[in-house]
């Protein structure tokens, strides 16, 4: 029996991709946006919040046409390039060294931003000037903290977002079944990026950042999307970085990874081996998961 297809966390039909297709041919006006704002609708697919995922959608459309499955709209509008911004219009950040103990150098402020426009450019702009990966921002739910110190200079910040869809150390230790993850996937977070800015040395605080954003990440998931994270999870690429900060604030290390991409459905890819790390949030994080 052929497998059901699986596309951003949901089911998709034979009935589905016709009606995709009815609709193509039946407004060849529309923009992609509108499209997935009428599918959406039509879906009633929904965060915990009660709103429509149309930006989850239009995900959904663009790997069904990867997939030659659909042909979508010409783009009416070039994507934005953050990365393009940030060259022409340099940020110049502070390069006075913070040194000194935690004590030292506090009180800090933690503080989640992803609906303040000027706290998430700043944060934005940290990753893709100083992060290894750079950043182009987040599809999908998630959530930004920066951490600052008294005088409300930026120290550090991370971003959390969608969980890998498969990881077999993670589905393992979680021991749900595929059907069970495809339901209940959203209930994990991953911690995509974390930086503490280049000028600042101060022991112990990357596990005093992470032990107290562990203590409200479910509270404010479940603030802004309408339900709770019950386990997070990052991957710390070997050999670039030992995990020491992640074990210190008790993550669990499950394994490695097998090299691959998640864009890489051939096979063809290589990638770096990352240690997979996981922090329950919930003693019964099983049972919930695999309910």
């Amino acid at each position: 029996m052929r497998e059901p297809l699986v596309v951003q966390g949901r089911p998709i039909t034979p009935q589905d991709l016709d009606r995709i297709r009815a609709l193509l041919g039946a407004n060849p006006g529309w923009s992609r946006r509108r499209l997935s704002e009428v599918l959406s609708a039509e879906w009633q697919w929904r965060n915990g919040a009660g709103r429509l995922k149309d930006m989850a959608t239009r995900t959904l459309l663009l790997k069904l046409e990867a997939q030659g499955l659909v042909e979508l709209p010409v783009r009416r509008r070039v994507a934005f390039n953050r990365m393009g911004v940030r060259r022409r219009q340099p940020r110049l950040w502070d390069q006075t060294p913070v040194m000194g103990t935690l004590r030292e150098v506090g009180p800090l402020t933690l503080d989640e931003v992803s609906i303040d426009v000027g706290a998430r450019a700043e944060c934005a702009a940290a990753l893709a000037e100083f992060h290894y990966l750079s950043y182009r921002g987040t599809v999908g739910e998630n959530l930004q903290y920066t951490v600052r110190d008294p005088r409300g200079r930026l120290l550090a910040c991370l971003v959390w977002g969608s969980a890998a869809w498969t990881c077999q150390a993670r589905d393992a230790f979680i021991g749900w079944t595929p059907a069970q993850r495809v339901a209940r996937l959203s209930l994990l977070t991953g911690n995509v990026r974390f930086l503490i800015l280049p000028v600042v040395t101060v022991p112990h605080l990357a596990s005093w950042i992470l032990g107290r954003v562990l203590r409200r990440v479910s509270s404010d998931w479940q603030r802004k999307y309408g339900h709770p994270i019950l386990l997070v999870e990052t991957f710390v690429e070997r050999p670039r970085f030992t995990g020491t900060s992640y074990a210190a604030a008790n993550w669990i290390r499950l394994g490695t990874t097998a090299g691959r991409s998640r864009q890489d459905r051939s096979w063809t890819l290589s990638v770096p081996v990352k240690d997979v790390y996981v922090y329950p949030l919930q003693r019964d994080f099983r049972e919930a998961l695999c309910a």
